[in-house]
Formats: structure tokens, C-alpha cells, sequence
């Protein structure tokens, strides 16, 4: 099940879609049924499903919203139900910051474009695995510590907390394996006074890098599946 958080811009949708259409490449299964609930409306019913998928977000996991702490409340169910449970930027942050962790602003503001991210640990379901995976990255508040018994997975440069797993049943990533080149290119121009020259320009650059969102999807579909 899709937990989606957020709407992509309505300017966007046309040419981009929205996350659910994003998420699609991503978890194109023929053994993954994919139902998309929209939880700022509230979450699902308790074992409404086998495993979740929660996308990125516009908001902090520390804004003062009902839905975030009603979703985060839910899932600290499933998790203990032995759902699987895949945590995508703010579902990253969102699943660090209620089971135990912390998240706060970046110290360096915001990370945008291509980032390069090492690996710290292979879990089973991993296959192929290099040292290093890069993703596209749209996000202004980062994973400060762990959750406990949480383990690193992935660190970048400027965000040491770039993935974790926590038991077999959870894992996220702070890149956006849904997002491609053209979106990320278009949320930046759109967010460029607000980033700044300096970290859009380095952002626009970054996209001449290569991406690993094809393998890091084939990551997560083998996660889900088991």
C-alpha cells in the first residue's frame, strides 16, 4: 500500500504526474498490488495491508499536523505487527523521528541533485549491491541520530544518516528513487530563490551524474516481496 503524504504541484502534474504515477516504476511487480490511501485524510484500518510504502512530503515530521502523528501511530502498529514498511525522504525522517530518533534542519540547509551515497550494510534482500548508489535528493531536514537498534544503512556527504534499517521489516532512504532528471530540474528552478545560486547551480550540475534509481527499486520490490 502507497501511504501517500503530499501532492506533487499542480503545475507539474501534467508533464511529471503525481507521486502515485511516480511510485509506479517504482513498484512494478506483477506480485506487488499497489493501493494508494492518502493519509492526510487518515490512515488505513490496522492490517489494512502486508507492507507500505510512504512517499516524500512538502512537510517536516515535526510540523504540528493531526495526520502526521495519527500516520506515525499507525505504522508503529504495523511495524510491531511485522508489516514491512518502506520510508521514501519525509517517510524516512518521519519513521527516525517517532521510533526514537531525531530529525532537524540540515546544518547546510538544503540538498538538491545528484548524491553520491555509500552503502554500510548489505541486507539479504540486496542484491547487487555496490559501494556506492546515487539519488536524486529534494529535502531541507535530515535524520540527526538513530532510532534504538536501528542500523546505518546509507550516508552522503552532507546527510550521515542516508538510510536505515530497523529488524527485517523496515527500511528507508532518504533519496528518491520515484523521482526522475526533468522533475527534480523543474522543482529546482521553481524553488531557485530559494535555495540560493550557489545550491542551485551545484544542483543543476549535479544532474550530468549518472542515477541508480532502476537498482535501488529493484531493491525495494525484492524487500517487499521477501
Amino acid at each position: 500500500m502507497l501511504l501517500q503524504t503530499d501532492n506533487v504541484l499542480d503545475q507539474f502534474q501534467m508533464e511529471h504526474g503525481d507521486y502515485p504515477a511516480m511510485f509506479a516504476a517504482v513498484l512494478a511487480d506483477p506480485d506487488i498490488d499497489v493501493q494508494v490511501v492518502d493519509v492526510r485524510e487518515g490512515p488505513p484500518p490496522a492490517g489494512a495491508a502486508e507492507a507500505y510504502v510512504i512517499t516524500g512530503s512538502r512537510h517536516s515530521v515535526y510540523d504540528d499536523l493531526p495526520w502526521i502523528r495519527a500516520l506515525a501511530e499507525f505504522l508503529k502498529g504495523e511495524i510491531a505487527a511485522g508489516r514491512k514498511v518502506v520510508g521514501i525522504c519525509f517517510g524516512h525522517q518521519l519513521l527516525a523521528h517517532f521510533l526514537g530518533g531525531r530529525v532537524t534542519p540540515a546544518p547546510g540547509g538544503w540538498e538538491v541533485g545528484v548524491k553520491a551515497t555509500r552503502l554500510h550494510e548489505r541486507p539479504c534482500w540486496m542484491h547487487a549491491a555496490p559501494d556506492e548508489f546515487s539519488l536524486l535528493s529534494s529535502h531541507k531536514d535530515q535524520v540527526a541520530s538513530l532510532p534504538p537498534e536501528a542500523k546505518l544503512l546509507a550516508s552522503s556527504a552532507n546527510c550521515p544518516v542516508a538510510g536505515f534499517t530497523l529488524g527485517d521489516n523496515v527500511v528507508t532512504f532518504q533519496g528518491h528513487p520515484e523521482f526522475r532528471k526533468p522533475y527534480s530540474r523543474a522543482l529546482m528552478d521553481y524553488r531557485r530563490a530559494l535555495l540560493g545560486e550557489a545550491v542551485w547551480a551545484a544542483g543543476i550540475a549535479s544532474l550530468a551524474e549518472p542515477t541508480s534509481e532502476v537498482l535501488v527499486s529493484q531493491w525495494i520490490r525484492d524487500f517487499l516481496r521477501g
